[in-house]
């Protein structure tokens, strides 16, 4: 059996709600997801949430609940976004489950056993909001920056991972796998941060400080430290220990936020899997940050967007859209209502959405509703092909390069061009004359509107799935199961039915007040 395409997410945290940022990398992991099916790939897509650690257990104790009892309130939250944004993952993993419990405490024997985990004393700084272990080095003038919350002094006795002996091997293997973290220059955070002598990574928590976290199995008075809990779920849910784990790993893309880059990702994940003796993902995809008037969305400045008040308003296709469009993957992309009103507005409802309607009305009135034949190709039928010829070159490598805010501006560029081309052949007007010249020329633009139309919701299927199964249905289009021979221009729905005239994107109803 060939290896599936394997991709993940970072799996969320369950001590919140879902926000923007949680949205967008599940609707990015989707919109590469699907991409790859219609590429051919059997591709397995994860996400999951991870549920241990200090946070939870306060969470939980704050609210007067057993911290499973949290989890599974987020848990419903998180999975919830995922079907109303339409995301087609495979497996949904939490970290409580026995599966997982099982891979978490094999691996620890494993690297237990390889003389890769030993015990120690420690003295230093621990940073309850980031649930990890900090030195002076963080400081910031003196001071520890704000995402550290409070921190405090601890001495206690800890299980350590031997994360430094692999450092130069880590070094080596990130400047000589210049594809490993896309885009390029985030390797370059990497390997500033790989400039300091590692630490060992402190892989314990005692169980008089932290319960709610999966057990040592060399020792039942420690849990585990839930970044290296979290990590782990890769691979169980690639099926670690089991047959079905060659069919998956190693994972072809990571896709995660910049900001979990490094360490988790970048520096114990790698090394956690060497000192496994286990294949390294292929890739890292890391996204940037959403911001509000150029700061980071977050809870903690109360600049978040709850994207599931946008869907309920909009839909979920118009959400995808608007996420995908506006962010460049790896930079920051600037979030407001008004952009998302602007886009929704001018590129949904009157760039694709009339275009439609025109097509549907007109065809419903003028050739008893199905797609005619196009006898005639003058200059205007000329043009728009040649345009479509042009757009389709550009679109596959665009989607491989994950260029995908430019892939839709050009996709969008030639639903322009469409309406242009029904403006310059004006069928309304030749419907008003009797010569056969102009009804040729009226059915043949009626026929190119809708085959440009089918050709543009090829690529568009990815990112906005129903409403590009729906424009195909109402032109005539069979569902879309593959890209061989769709991005050709051709006659295949001349005789089709065209569907009743639909308005796509409704404007929103104001509320009354």
């Amino acid at each position: 059996m060939a290896k599936k395409f394997y991709i993940t997410t970072a799996i969320d945290y369950a001590n919140g709600s879902p926000h923007l940022g949680h949205a967008y990398e599940k609707v990015l992991t989707d919109v590469l997801a699907r991409y790859r099916r219609l590429q051919g790939d059997e591709v397995h897509f994860v996400t999951g949430l991870d549920e241990h650690g200090q946070k939870v257990q306060m969470s939980a104790r704050k609210a007067g609940l057993e911290p499973q009892a949290i989890c599974d309130q987020v848990a419903v939250e998180f999975q919830g976004l995922c079907q109303r944004l339409e995301i087609s993952n495979d497996d949904y993993i939490r970290t409580t489950e026995a599966r997982h419990k099982k891979v978490v405490q094999s691996v620890l024997q494993d690297l237990y056993d390889r003389g890769e985990i030993y015990k120690a004393e420690y003295a230093g700084f621990y940073s309850q909001r980031q649930e990890q272990f900090v030195t002076e080095k963080e400081k910031v003038d003196g001071e520890w920056p704000e995402i550290y919350g409070e921190v405090e002094e601890v001495i206690e006795t800890n299980y350590f991972f031997k994360l430094a002996q692999h450092q130069d091997w880590l070094v080596d293997t990130i400047e000589n796998n210049e594809a490993f973290i896309y885009p390029r220059f985030r390797s370059a955070d990497v390997l500033q941060f790989l400039k300091e002598p590692l630490n060992d990574l402190c892989i314990s928590r005692p169980r008089e400080r932290l319960q709610w976290g999966i057990e040592l199995p060399f020792d039942s008075e420690y849990v585990t430290y839930v970044w290296f809990d979290a990590l782990v779920n890769y691979i169980t849910a690639a099926g670690y220990g089991t047959d079905a784990y060659a069919d998956h790993w190693p994972a072809d893309f990571h896709v995660i936020g910049k900001d979990i880059l490094v360490p988790p990702h970048a520096v114990y994940w790698p090394i956690m899997l060497h000192a496994l003796g286990l294949e390294l993902p292929r890739h890292f995809l890391v996204h940037g940050w959403w911001l509000s008037s150029g700061a980071k969305m977050s809870k903690s400045t109360g600049a978040v967007v709850n994207p599931l008040d946008l869907i309920e308003q909009h839909g979920a296709d118009a959400f995808r859209y608007f996420v995908t469009r506006e962010m460049n993957v790896g930079q920051d992309s600037e979030f407001s209502l008004e952009r998302f009103t602007a886009r929704y507005n001018s590129d949904l409802a009157n760039d694709l959405g009339n275009l439609l309607s025109r097509l549907l009305n007109m065809g419903g009135r003028y050739t008893e509703g199905r797609v005619p034949a196009a006898t005639i190709d003058e200059a205007p039928e000329q043009e728009l092909k040649q345009l479509w010829e042009s757009t389709a070159k550009e679109l596959i490598p665009l989607y491989d390069g994950f260029q995908y805010h430019r892939a839709l501006e050009t996709i969008f560029s030639f639903l322009s061009g469409i309406n242009r081309y029904a403006e310059t052949r004006a069928p309304w007007k030749l419907a008003k004359s009797e010569d056969p010249a102009d009804r040729a020329a009226l059915e043949t633009s009626l026929a190119c509107m809708a085959e440009a139309l089918r050709l543009s919701v090829v690529l568009l299927t990815p990112v906005m799935p129903t409403i590009s199964e729906k424009v195909r249905a109402l032109i005539g289009d069979e569902a879309l199961t593959g890209l061989d021979g769709q991005l050709d221009w051709g006659d295949r729905l001349e005789g089709k039915t065209l569907g009743e005239k639909t308005i796509l994107f409704p404007r929103p109803e104001r509320s009354a007040g």
